[in-house]
């Protein structure tokens, strides 16, 4: 219900402040709810999302991307909360805003996405928070993506001004080789720790493209198919070296492979799992 009631200038601020909307739509917020603050709050708060709703199908392929462990660095993070423009995401008030998701994720340690935006931040949800925004700066934004790894010991390193954020997990304490894996993976980004790890869809689906790939070749018309099976196996050999994080040549020595040089390292440190997130991926 709208009011005659004057609104002052101290109130709308104090609504700027606390939503991040813009002053108009403060004002509006505070004359439509008869100058309720927290009415006025969830006011600002229904036009987000209703503001979400109008935006759904605008592209987000920029966007900000952090790492980081809790303090005994066995359990590690990524989030990744996107916008629509660099402008946005290169902003240092935007930066500091996805910051305050990631502490509240490191303090509470939610298991999915789901769980993440349900966590409050000074008595609003990150979802709520997130809808505040949308409307302050007028671009679509999301928390787009959410990883948790746990392990005897996580390394976390942000790539490219936080364009990628990687997680690696490790079964004792190895800071340096941490970081170094985790340059390898966001350089490399390969898609499984070693052969063992990849899933029997994945390596049905490279088989099935090496055999068409030979049978389309002329020269191989008319072979038998045992012997376009086994170089399809060599094809799907070559592949698991470059694809796989062990196998690949590590970056900072191509000499040697990268379960090479952690051998070199520590002969029984094993890596448990990894997480890559890309803007743009």
């Amino acid at each position: 219900m709208t009011t005659n009631a004057p609104i002052s200038a101290s109130d709308i601020n104090k609504l700027r402040q606390t939503t991040g909307a813009g002053m108009l739509d403060c004002r509006k917020a505070l004359t439509e709810t008869n100058g309720n603050f927290e009415a006025a709050i969830d006011w600002l708060r229904k036009q987000g999302q209703k503001v979400a709703a109008k935006r759904s199908d605008r592209e987000t392929k920029e966007g900000v991307v952090l790492a980081l462990t809790n303090t005994t660095n066995t359990i590690g993070y990524i989030v990744c909360v996107s916008c629509e423009t660099d402008f946005v995401s290169k902003n240092a008030e935007f930066i500091t805003f996805v910051k305050s998701i990631m502490q509240v994720a490191i303090d509470r340690d939610p298991k999915n996405i789901d769980d993440l935006l349900q966590l409050k931040i000074g008595g609003a949800t990150v979802q709520d928070l997130i809808n505040d925004k949308l409307t302050a700066i007028g671009e679509r934004i999301s928390v787009s993506k959410y990883e948790r790894l746990e392990s005897p010991f996580v390394s976390a390193y942000i790539h490219g001004a936080n364009r990628i954020g990687v997680l690696v997990g490790l079964s004792g304490q190895q800071s340096q080789l941490g970081k170094d894996l985790a340059m390898q993976i966001a350089a490399m980004n390969p898609i499984a720790v070693d052969r063992a790890s990849v899933s029997n869809e994945t390596i049905e689906r490279e088989k099935a493209i090496a055999i068409e790939t030979i049978q389309s070749d002329p020269k191989m018309a008319g072979k038998p198919a045992d012997m376009i099976s086994k170089i399809a196996d060599g094809k799907l050999t070559a592949f698991f070296k470059e694809q796989t994080l062990l196998s690949q040549p590590f970056v900072k020595n191509g000499a040697q492979t990268v379960g090479d040089y952690i051998v070199s390292v520590q002969s029984d440190l094993k890596v448990s799992a990894f997480k890559r997130i890309a803007i743009g991926s």
